[in-house]
């Protein structure tokens, strides 16, 4: 089994990054390491997190086991990681949800996504799609919005995770259309009731979605990122549709327990921000839909400060009152 001994650690150092001394610290890892997801399989943050583990494996020669955690708005997932021993073991591949988003949605929330987690590497960011049932009367968004028009009260749409809703919410708000929201514990089990026809339309990751807009059970009528994705050029985005202020992208990150060592955070940060530098991983998030974004444990720092304030302005813009 392939360790990583503190005293081969202070050769980071050498290098500038910041090591404290841990007295009594095993060799590390030397035991496999849990990475808590808060969605089902098969959501794009998941996806992500199985690459990430896989690779981490790799590299530090202990399994990384990924462990889903979906429900409870990721509260449980994000839960589970602030109270775990910050000993390396235990981390959170988080989506913007747990992180930045639920403070958007919440008065209170049984764990501090800033000072209860520490940040290790920022990694990817992907569009939404918005997605309705391949039989709807309507296959595009001025269809569905003069449907809506015309069944005042009668549309309903799934809504995955906070990100989700509030994505969904902004965009009614400016459509100045209204829609009752149905919850998931994540995007997979919504997109599934959204191709039986349980509910209207979805705003989900656009990789979640593909499978079953693939088998033609789902059509996916627009995305929500700046540009058209490569892959899907016929799909026009929300911005051009009329609404040049609609820009709402996931993301994903890594977080470990507050109170994890520096010389074990810059070991982790490394590792992950290494992985998503590959040309590997690059190739791999083109095929789900997104991209590459890495970024060491100061930049998530920073980076989770901006995105706190925009889905928060986000949620203030669309009318969604804190919980």
């Amino acid at each position: 089994m392939k360790t990583f001994p503190l005293a081969a650690l202070w050769v980071t150092a050498v290098l500038g990054a910041s090591i404290v001394p841990a007295a009594g610290w095993a060799a590390y890892p030397e035991k496999p390491i849990k990475m808590i997801v808060s969605f089902p399989p098969g959501s794009g943050t998941d996806t992500n997190a199985r690459y990430a583990a896989k690779n981490m494996s790799d590299k530090l020669g202990v399994p990384v086991l990924v462990e889903n955690k979906p429900g409870g708005n990721s509260f449980i997932a994000a839960e589970a990681v602030a109270n775990a021993k910050p000993d390396g073991y235990t981390l959170l591949f988080a989506s913007n949800s747990p992180v930045a988003t639920n403070v958007a949605m919440f008065k209170s929330l049984p764990y501090d996504p800033v000072k209860g987690l520490t940040p290790l590497a920022k990694l990817s960011f992907g569009a939404m799609g918005v997605a309705v049932n391949a039989s709807a009367p309507y296959s595009s968004i001025p269809q569905l919005l003069e449907y809506a028009r015309k069944h005042p009260g009668k549309m309903n749409y799934g809504s995955g995770s906070a990100s989700y809703r509030i994505a969904t919410e902004l965009f009614l708000s400016m459509a100045q259309i209204s829609a009752r929201q149905i919850p998931y514990k994540g995007a997979a089990p919504a997109l599934t009731d959204l191709a039986s026809g349980q509910v209207d339309f979805v705003f989900a990751d656009y990789g979640a979605i593909l499978p079953l807009a693939n088998a033609g059970k789902v059509k996916i009528i627009a995305v929500t990122g700046t540009d058209r994705l490569a892959s899907a050029p016929s799909i026009p985005t929300l911005k051009e549709l009329g609404y040049p202020d609609y820009y709402m992208v996931n993301w994903t990150a890594a977080f470990g327990p507050a109170g994890l060592p520096d010389n074990l955070r810059d070991l982790l940060s490394k590792t992950l921000e290494d992985i998503y530098q590959t040309d590997d991983a690059k190739a791999f998030l083109a095929k789900i839909n997104w991209e590459a974004f890495p970024g060491d444990a100061d930049d998530l720092a920073r980076f989770q400060r901006t995105e706190i304030e925009r889905w928060s302005q986000a949620a203030a813009r669309a009318g969604i009152a804190k919980q």
